[in-house]
């Protein structure tokens, strides 16, 4: 873990959750970190805890709004001079069903999750090209690997990121860039509090899934340890993580224990 420090890491989705909890681990090993989210406030609430505060940028980025990204990533250069880990964390589920939710939420979904994700690494890409080195790492979803209940628009994000990074994977190789794929299971963050309703507004409760799942300190620690081995996927969960290995080998047996698991 000593490997982080001193490195240059921006997190997206810092507010809260996984990429809050990223941001906690990594100060501790001494990395310099930017933090982007919507919510600036909880941002610097989040800096002045921080081990080495003063090493540490705020920067306001919102994902369904990306047009500017490279402007942002101008920036972090000038202050830094170049950035060794994007932690592409920052994202929305869903808790609707397909034939329920406006269009307009989909497309929400999609511009948040994959859009406005490959947005910031269009951005940041040049400069890791440019010098040689740097490791992308996209915060998935076990709804990466097999569609769910209430998920239909989520899980299509999700599987769009794979596509793209595993194709991003291979092109970059030459230029020494990395890209690790997390697909977290059940953990215990508020993602399904904000999580998008058949009208969009924002469900407002904490699914007992998330309520039992891993902690999120355990969550962040898997994913740093599988980042220092470049793992070019990792799934981090409890037993439901085996779900996508049983779709893998046994698909009939899959759709048999899939269709009974609770979607909340």
């Amino acid at each position: 873990m000593k490997r982080f420090a001193n490195k240059v890491v921006w997190i997206t989705g810092a507010s809260s959750g996984i990429g809050k909890e990223l941001a906690v681990q990594l100060a501790q090993l001494g990395s310099k970190l930017i933090l982007s989210a919507r919510n600036v406030e909880e941002l610097e609430k989040l800096k002045a805890t921080l081990e080495n505060s003063n090493q540490h940028m705020v920067l306001h980025l919102d994902l369904a709004d990306n047009g500017h990204f490279s402007e942002l990533a101008k920036r972090v250069i000038e202050k830094y001079q170049r950035i060794d880990y994007l932690f592409n964390s920052g994202g929305v589920s869903q808790r609707a069903e397909a034939s329920k939710t406006a269009i307009d939420v989909d497309r929400r979904i999609m511009e948040v999750n994959y859009f406005g994700n490959i947005a910031l690494t269009k951005a940041v890409l040049p400069f890791m090209q440019k010098q040689k080195s740097g490791h992308i790492i996209i915060t998935s979803s076990i709804a990466g690997k097999f569609g769910f209940y209430l998920r239909s628009a989520y899980a299509a994000s999700k599987h769009a990121l794979h596509g793209y990074y595993e194709s991003v994977l291979l092109e970059e190789a030459k230029n020494n860039i990395a890209v690790t794929i997390v697909c977290p299971g059940k953990i215990n963050t508020p993602i399904s509090t904000s999580a998008l309703t058949e009208d969009g507004t924002a469900h407002g409760v904490m699914d007992h899934n998330q309520e039992t799942g891993m902690s999120v300190e355990e969550c962040v620690n898997q994913m740093l340890k599988a980042t220092l081995k470049k793992k070019k996927e990792v799934l981090i969960g409890g037993k439901e993580i085996l779900a996508a290995k049983i779709k893998r080998f046994s698909p009939a047996l899959f759709w048999k224990i899939i269709k009974n698991q609770s979607p909340t």
